[in-house]
């Protein structure tokens, strides 16, 4: 964001080039974190180790649904990424727990922005769902007999 353009929102301050090329939007930064921020449990499980370093059961027992082979990778994953510190406890047998990094920590903040912003706007999100669900062709805007449909 530059000095003088203070109310355009950082994503816009640049021009994207038309067509976007595909080697480009693969290899951006901010579409790999993107990615990782969508999907199914990588946040969950930031947001969880945010409150208190895990064990591994323990992040396990507390996302239902999550198979431990989905866990581990995903656990691999975010630490790949930085994002979280594996610390293996010299027992018998080891116990291994999992903490933010600093700079998970500071991937707190703008998650919690957009959770606050989907928080804010569900009512909004999900009328705008219905009326696309129950309008002709799935679009509310469509004619009664849109010829893009044909």
């Amino acid at each position: 964001m530059s000095g003088t353009h203070t109310d355009v929102p950082s994503v816009l301050a640049h021009e994207l080039p038309r067509p976007v090329p595909a080697d480009e939007f693969a290899a951006c930064p901010v579409g790999e974190v993107f990615r990782r921020v969508g999907d199914k449990w990588s946040m969950l499980l930031v947001i969880l180790l945010g409150g208190r370093p895990h064990r591994y059961n323990e992040l396990h027992r507390a996302v239902e649904g999550i198979s431990q082979r989905m866990l581990t990778r995903t656990l691999r994953t975010l630490e790949s990424d930085g994002l979280v510190h594996r610390r293996v406890h010299p027992t018998v047998p080891p116990s291994v727990e999992y903490s933010l990094t600093p700079l998970g920590r500071s991937l707190l903040e703008p998650v919690s922005a957009l959770a606050d912003w989907a928080v804010r706007h569900e009512a909004e999100i999900n009328a705008s769902r219905a009326r696309y669900a129950d309008a002709p062709f799935g679009r509310p805007d469509a004619p009664v007999s849109d010829p893009a449909v044909r």
